[in-house]
């Protein structure tokens, strides 16, 4: 590991690192604070596997750049549902068969998220309580910092998003099945 190198480097590419995120972040739809943070995952990544980049600045505003266009993409390809696939008319009737998918849908949710690896089972079980929590009292609850739970969260749902996926064949675009 070569983190000894982090006290010195950190505190240096801080400035530069929250204004390139700042700058970035508006382009990409993206909030700051994300950008920032996956920036700096990838910078500890790096002083790990690789040692210290040659021109640490370059390499922020690379990196800054690159993990935005990454969101840009990402959000381009990410649809949001109107409604769930299975959802009721919001009229207060439920039928046995609505009942039913709904509760299926639930059990394959909460499968997928005890799966999940690392924090995200807890974070992921955290946010679906019905309790309705607030990330403070959920980062609070998990013991870990109110702004990384959003970049984790993120990155949970994604991991989700890719282990549903594979479980349940999506239409590929223009309507072809794989």
């Amino acid at each position: 590991m070569t983190y000894d190198l982090a006290p010195t480097l950190i505190p240096t590419l801080r400035p530069l690192l929250a204004a390139e995120a700042s700058a970035e972040a508006l382009g990409s739809g993206t909030d700051p604070g994300d950008l920032e943070q996956d920036v700096w995952l990838l910078l500890l990544e790096r002083l790990e596997s690789e040692g210290p980049p040659a021109d640490p600045a370059l390499w922020v505003r690379g990196a800054v750049q690159a993990e935005a266009r990454r969101n840009r993409r990402t959000a381009q390809r990410e649809v949001a549902y109107a409604t769930g696939p299975a959802e009721p008319a919001d009229d207060g009737e439920r039928g046995p068969e609505q009942r039913a998918l709904t509760a299926d849908r639930h059990r394959t949710l909460h499968a997928a998220v005890r799966r999940l690896p690392g924090r995200c089972p807890r974070i992921m079980a955290a946010l679906l309580s019905p309790e309705d929590l607030t990330y403070r009292e959920i980062a609070g609850e998990l013991g870990m910092s109110q702004g990384s739970l959003g970049p984790e969260r993120s990155r949970c749902l994604g991991c989700l998003r890719r282990m549903l996926a594979a479980e349940v064949v999506a239409p590929e675009p223009w309507g072809k099945e794989r």
